[in-house]
């Protein structure tokens, strides 16, 4: 096992390296966040927001959580949210999930591993709502890959359900919402085209969009 010197003494490498590339960054950093983006992400490691986008510290605000689940009863979430929107003033909402996700594995495998299942439970929902298409798929894998896809989808919808999200387009606020899928095997993402600017758009971008998954 790894000391933690090592996670240290790396820390220090990267932070040189900044510097000497840049030597106004951190000062400059410190100074505000501007960024036009929030990532809803998977806690999974394997899946670093700001690397997979090429962006530098700074440009893009997270949340992330086992499986990109968005609950209306998430503080934490919510919380991300409303500062996200009503303080930073951020343009776009990015749900992001990824093929081969633990979490969505567990759910679909429906096996008991403890406190987790209530949160997992949420995307046990989704692959109900969606059973008849799910069921028309091949194999396991292809409704496993096509889980993941759906849960972001719906992820996407909920955020656009909160008073958060609604109090802004009331406002007129610009403000895009958009339904992304990350691929573990060539660290590609793909635009599932769930993309919601209003109410009108987000009904027709989720017909949309689950058409194209069946």
């Amino acid at each position: 096992m790894p000391s933690l010197k090592v996670l240290l003494d790396k820390n220090r490498r990267w932070s040189a390296k900044v510097r000497e590339r840049d030597p106004q960054f951190f000062s400059s950093l410190a100074a505000q966040q501007l960024p036009r983006f929030l990532w809803i992400g998977c806690s999974d490691s394997r899946v670093p927001a700001n690397e997979i986008v090429d962006l530098p510290p700074g440009a893009l605000f997270v949340h992330r959580n086992v499986a990109n689940v968005v609950v209306h009863t998430d503080l934490n979430c919510l919380s991300v949210l409303q500062f996200a929107i009503d303080v930073l003033k951020v343009e776009h909402v990015l749900v992001v999930g990824h093929y081969g996700c633990g979490g969505v594995h567990a759910a679909y495998q429906a096996r008991p591993l403890g406190l987790i299942d209530n949160w997992l439970r949420h995307v046990q929902d989704v692959a109900a709502k969606h059973a008849p298409l799910l069921e028309n798929l091949p194999d396991d894998g292809t409704r496993e890959d096509c889980l993941c896809a759906l849960n972001v989808v719906e992820q996407v919808v909920h955020v656009a359900r909160t008073t958060i999200v609604q109090d802004a387009w009331h406002r007129g606020q610009t403000l895009s919402l958009h339904g992304w899928i990350y691929q573990l095997t060539d660290g590609l993402i793909t635009d599932l085209e769930m993309t919601a600017e209003d109410q009108a758009s987000l009904e027709s971008s989720y017909a949309a969009t689950i058409a194209r998954l069946a």
